[in-house]
């Protein structure tokens, strides 16, 4: 297991990354709460309505620096559905209720992690948080993912999609994590929305087809 111990230098020293991220972080999260309440409340009756379980999923994730945290899901999978950490979960996996398949492809199961975001365990832009199991297993650059708070969404994600190989959003990650500044935020969060509505797959492109792979950056082989 590596612990990060002496990469600092491979973050971002922009004015926004030190401090300015963590204030918008705040502000914008609490709107969003408020804003979409209704939304939340509504999926909430639906899970627990059309399904037996817990309207939420928690499960154990790695925040910065390889910090546990539990962040909240609306629950989209059969409450017996018994979870393997190699499984890949498509939209069509025979264990995702029906409401539990459009929360997934709207991301709405994922909206109680503004939460975490107020709380401070998350940020609004990041690397998606992983399992335990997978980051015990981080050589160096993989661990540099961590070196910042995890997201509710990122760049990995409006720029690549969850059928890609994992070391392909990797360097997405990493590159984020050495380079982000409040342009790049502001123009990830406001992809996330057409990502969202139109899928995807509409955007993925390989990192060194991208213009952050296509800058003279580093890519571990």
């Amino acid at each position: 297991m590596n612990d990060g111990s002496g990469q600092a230098e491979h973050v971002s020293r922009s004015w926004w990354a030190r401090y300015g991220k963590r204030p918008f972080d705040l502000v914008v999260a609490l709107a969003l709460v408020v804003g979409l309440s209704p939304v939340m409340v509504l999926a909430a009756l639906a899970v627990k309505f059309t399904s037996r379980g817990p309207v939420f999923f928690r499960q154990e994730r790695t925040g910065r620096d390889g910090a546990a945290f539990f962040p909240p899901k609306f629950r989209t999978m059969r409450s017996d559905h018994r979870h393997d950490i190699s499984e890949i979960v498509p939209l069509g996996h025979s264990a995702i209720t029906p409401v539990g398949r459009w929360l997934r492809r709207l991301k709405v199961d994922e909206l109680p992690q503004l939460f975490c975001v107020v709380r401070g365990t998350m940020s609004l832009v990041g690397p998606r948080p992983t399992i335990p199991e997978q980051t015990r297993a981080y050589d160096a650059y993989q661990w540099r993912r961590q070196l910042v708070r995890p997201g509710v969404t990122g760049l990995a994600q409006v720029n690549s999609a969850a059928t890609r190989s994992w070391d392909e959003r990797i360097h997405y990650d990493v590159y984020y994590v050495a380079h982000h500044d409040l342009l790049m935020d502001v123009g990830i969060l406001l992809k996330t929305l057409p990502v969202t509505l139109l899928g995807e797959e509409r955007f993925a492109r390989p990192f060194v087809e991208s213009p952050y792979g296509r800058q003279k950056v580093e890519v571990r082989s």
